[in-house]
């Protein structure tokens, strides 16, 4: 198997034909999966994920590219269609060898089809390169979003979306959001300072920078580590991902509850935080993530105490009471589709009507557990106006809240209502909304 097969058995697992036995799986469970199997070089493996993650990221802009030399063609075969969505990545958005592309995927059609496909996409490919067709124009459109959307393969009601929210700002997003996530590492202080980090990364080949909004993450530059390479001293953590914890602002001596723990990467960040000079408590649904936060909890030298249990549910004691409460609750995803290949083609734009229901129950449930003056902080990974600002409304207008600080360095992204919006892809950032919200004495 070569590197432009690989990418079509990762492309068709994660797009597979409706109605057929194939396992759907997201890009990278899809990679991981066919790569071990492939018995491709590291090399051609990297050329694989970057025609695979690309093909999916643009799909929409790819066909757009398609449509001119596919008017006359009957029904295509899925797979043949896959296998031509490949090729114009490569050839348009890769330094590619023309020749050596055209040859690898006409082979690949030929096998996956027969004689007449494989010429098909032999004359399309021919015919495309003949034509040299430029990018997507504004002119060419009667919709601006619509324009957006096939520019930088994006479903239209995602842009509009973002048209609704950020205005001027929306094609700075598109474009972003087609570009690479920053990878970053949250440092556990209990280990590590994070320039003591710094120097051990460097000794692995990874070239860091400080975040200049929270203190604790470390923004990759160069090189790639992973979460056992650090032996719980630091994970991979976005730094959007790690502003949740930072506008909380957890305290030595503080009664924590982490409601929707998930895998436990602000789990972690919070028990780093507060040490054993406080108490953290955990709230997880689902046991395999409970299971997977308590390995964590233990590899880094964090004690907090674990529930498995829906927090929507009154599965606390109702005279409990803690200092402080993150909600960092499930949630469409939008702000997170420039980090994983497939996820603007799998969401709805019914998710964040549907989502907000849950968002709501779960800080219902959880106002009546922070003390008096105390603070909680609901995040999301979201932009979507029904998640985000809609649902701290609604809340504040119901309960004896009223929104609190956030620190100065977040000035930049605070709305006038004074929550903190971080827009998707800009600076390599994930799209975050982080409301804090204080309970009046």
């Amino acid at each position: 198997m070569n590197a432009r097969e690989l990418a079509l058995q990762v492309v068709r697992d994660v797009f597979p034909v409706p109605g057929s036995p194939a396992i759907e799986r997201g890009a990278q469970a899809a990679f991981d999966f066919r790569a071990r199997r492939s018995g491709c070089s590291e090399r051609d493996r990297a050329f694989a994920a970057e025609l695979a993650y690309g093909a999916i990221k643009m799909r929409r802009c790819l066909d757009w590219y398609l449509e001119p030399f596919l008017a006359e063609a009957k029904q295509l075969p899925p797979v043949i269609r896959e296998i031509l969505r490949l090729a114009v990545y490569e050839l348009v958005f890769t330094r590619a060898d023309e020749h050596a592309t055209v040859f690898e995927f006409v082979n690949l059609a030929k096998r996956y089809g027969h004689r007449g496909l494989a010429n098909l996409v032999n004359a399309v490919l021919r015919s495309l390169l003949r034509a040299q067709p430029s990018p997507p124009v504004r002119e060419l459109f009667d919709d601006a979003d619509e324009y957006l959307g096939t520019r930088y393969s994006l479903p239209t009601w995602i842009v509009r979306q973002w048209r609704s929210v950020f205005g001027e700002q929306t094609e700075s997003i598109c474009a972003a959001v087609d570009e690479p996530a920053q990878s970053a590492i949250a440092v556990n202080t209990l280990r590590r300072t994070p320039e003591e980090a710094q120097t051990e990364l460097l000794g692995q080949g990874v070239e860091t920078r400080r975040s200049g909004i929270v203190g604790d993450v470390l923004l990759v530059e160069r090189g790639h580590t992973s979460e056992s390479a650090g032996g719980g001293a630091w994970w991979p953590q976005s730094e959007s991902s790690a502003m949740p914890v930072d506008v909380l602002g957890p305290q030595p001596g503080e009664a924590v509850l982490d409601a929707c723990s998930g895998r436990g990467n602000k789990t972690l960040q919070i028990g780093a935080r507060i040490g054993d000079q406080g108490s953290l408590l955990c709230i997880e649904r689902d046991a395999r993530k409970v299971a997977t936060l308590s390995g964590r909890l233990e590899k880094a030298g964090i004690t907090a105490a674990v529930v498995t249990g829906d927090a929507t549910t009154e599965i606390l004691p109702q005279d409990r009471r803690f200092d402080r409460i993150l909600i960092d609750a499930p949630c469409s995803g939008i702000g997170v589709v420039g980090r994983h290949p497939e996820a603007r083609w799998k969401k709805q734009p019914t998710d964040g009507e549907r989502l907000a229901a849950t968002q709501r129950a779960l800080l219902e449930a959880l106002a009546r557990h922070v003390h008096a003056g105390g603070a909680l902080v609901y995040a999301v990974c979201s932009t979507d106006p029904r998640e985000t600002t809609q649902v701290i409304d609604w809340f504040l207008a119901h309960e004896n809240f009223e929104r609190g600080l956030v620190p100065a360095g977040y000035a930049p992204f605070c709305t006038e209502a004074g929550d903190v919006l971080v827009p998707p892809g800009l600076a390599g950032r994930d799209g975050f909304y982080i409301a804090r919200v204080d309970r009046r004495l």
